[in-house]
């Protein structure tokens, strides 16, 4: 039974307490103790909440953006998907493992199984300024988020039902266990007041497990899958969701409307601008052109940084951030081919490096008096309080975040991956049609149907591998060019950010290289011909001209074919 009572309590000068009936706050009495909540802290961490959950869309239009457009509604789908599945995760289990009053310092127990006895209760962590079932609300947006970020990865050839199971599997096994040591306050980390890794580090890291394991897209290293946003537009809807979000993602961590809420967000704002500006001119520096794609990235190597920092350090460590994180992850892009994976989203670089950026730089610049900003956080801050030791401890919680990431998040996968039905990999075939088609039957937009990206002159042979459904679309949708791997002259995927390679292919045939601003082109002749659509009825289907010299160059027994010249049942006979 919850005793609930709408007023004040009132000091007196000899030390007790009055109670006013007209005042606003909530009065909570919990085992013979009265706690009083205020609604504009209550109001204002709800909203944070729900700012975050602007977060989810935002990366799945960044993803979908970024990708082509045949898997780009995948992307979308993921990242809404991880909203649902970790909202019931979060009431099921994953609210008592992280919070759970009785819990361990390594992990917390079942008090709280089914949001049990998860109500009025005055929160530790928050300093019995929120009733747990705010607190519990807020933090569940974090939980929903993090699977979202890092499944950036399964971009273009993961199958969909893994994924899914996947989500609720490393949530319990790995986002719960970090979140717990760090954030509740029986959680070693907690202890050490250390900062970060549950969210940047875990997901950054976990997309490069994921890439690891899911291994190489389809074509990798060739022009087919460099790198060329299916929409920039996208891209940026998804930041600004991204941007609105983070606001509240930092500033409703201080937990309390506070001068210390109010400089987190300044603070946040402040590295993501930063951070956009410093990649914008790192891009132009060496391809002489401004990018917005570009911009977008470094904001948000510069919005992940600031995350454990924020409510910590002022306003010039802020900007120092932002500018350290987006030059460490724009240099970081090409880390992917040294790597030797295939991380077309650049996860790893501007989440997990610019994440270890934010958490060992607020163990130089945290202050305790920036902190103290909300009237109760007591911090002994870092080396500008002359607190040395608190450095060293992030690097240690920097370093059991990645590993613990890593590992575990390989072992679930490699676990998942042995049920019947549960590969991760998709076919070749669907890599072929496209996720969108193949795993969703929808499309981001009606053109992505018509206008089907699908990768190839087949002949019998190649054909014959595939059942009559994907037979269909490869020889009804007209001639596109697709460059095997072993044959292409051209360098691995290019990086998001950093310089463009050049076309191999334009180089042999004497053209004009492509420009070094995201593989665009700086001639962009075309030439069209007649397709059979599936509905029998004829269109105009544009070709580009990279195809056209693949269709020059194609033909058997001496016959040639010219591009405009070429349908389906061309290809048919071939």
């Amino acid at each position: 039974m919850v005793n609930l009572t709408y007023g004040a309590l009132m000091s007196s000068p000899d030390g007790t307490y009055t109670f006013e009936p007209l005042g606003t706050d909530i009065l909570a009495t919990l085992q013979g103790e009265t706690a009083a909540f205020d609604p504009g802290d209550i109001a204002w961490v709800l909203t944070s909440a729900a700012l975050i959950v602007f977060m989810m869309p935002g990366l799945g239009y960044l993803y979908s953006g970024l990708a082509r457009r045949k898997n780009a509604l995948s992307m979308l789908f993921l990242s809404l998907v991880s909203l649902g599945i970790v909202s019931f995760q979060w009431f099921f289990i994953g609210y008592s493992l992280v919070f759970s009053e009785s819990g361990g310092s390594f992990f917390g127990d079942g008090r709280n199984v089914g949001f049990r006895q998860v109500l009025e209760r005055p929160v530790p962590e928050t300093n019995g300024k929120l009733p747990e079932i705010v607190f519990a609300t807020y933090q569940l947006m974090f939980a929903c988020l993090v699977p979202a970020v890092l499944l950036g990865a399964a971009a273009e050839r993961s199958r969909i039902l893994p994924a899914m199971i996947f989500i609720f599997c490393w949530t319990t096994l790995v986002y719960d266990m970090l979140a717990h040591w760090i954030w509740s306050s029986n959680g070693w980390a907690y202890k050490w007041d250390a900062g970060g890794v549950p969210v940047e580090i875990a997901s950054g890291t976990a997309g490069l497990a994921y890439s690891y394991f899911i291994g190489k897209r389809r074509g990798y290293g060739t022009e087919r899958v460099a790198f060329k946003p299916s929409n920039v537009g996208h891209v940026v809807l998804g930041t600004v969701f991204l941007w609105v979000g983070w606001l509240g993602f930092n500033g409703g961590s201080c937990f309390a409307a506070s001068l210390k809420a109010a400089m987190a967000v300044f603070v946040t704002n402040l590295a993501g601008a930063v951070g956009g500006i410093v990649w914008l001119i790192m891009d132009f520096r060496l391809e002489r052109k401004w990018s917005m794609v570009g911009f977008c990235t470094g904001a948000i190597a510069g919005l992940v940084a600031i995350t454990p920092a924020a409510g910590f350090v002022g306003a010039p460590a802020g900007a120092l951030i932002g500018l350290v994180s987006a030059a460490v992850s724009n240099l970081s892009t090409r880390l992917k081919v040294t790597m030797r994976v295939d991380d077309p989203m650049d996860i790893f670089a501007v989440h997990a490096l610019a994440g270890v950026v934010g958490v060992l730089m607020t163990g130089l610049f945290a202050q305790s008096s920036v902190a103290a900003n909300d009237g109760f956080s007591e911090i002994d801050g870092g080396w500008l309080d002359h607190n040395w030791i608190q450095f060293a401890k992030q690097i240690v919680w920097a370093l059991v975040g990645l590993g613990w990431t890593f590992v575990v998040t390989y072992a679930i996968m490699f676990v998942i991956n042995l049920i019947p039905g549960c590969h991760f990999r998709s076919t070749e075939e669907a890599e072929i049609v496209g996720m969108d088609e193949v795993e969703l039957g929808e499309f981001v937009a009606d053109y992505a149907f018509h206008h089907r990206d699908l990768e190839g002159l087949f002949d019998n042979n190649e054909l014959s591998r595939f059942n009559s459904v994907t037979r269909f679309h490869l020889t009804s949708m007209g001639p596109k060019s697709y460059t095997r791997p072993s044959q292409a002259g051209l360098p691995p995927t290019m990086p998001r950010g950093g310089a463009a390679a050049v076309d191999a292919h334009a180089q042999q045939e004497n053209e004009k290289p492509r420009s070094r601003s995201r593989g665009r082109e700086r001639s962009r002749s075309r030439s069209q011909f007649r397709a059979s659509t599936p509905s029998g009825m004829d269109r105009l289907e544009e070709v580009h001209s990279a195809d056209e010299l693949e269709l020059k160059k194609l033909g058997k027994g001496g016959n040639r074919i010219e591009a405009g010249s070429v349908g389906s049942s061309d290809l048919s006979q071939k």
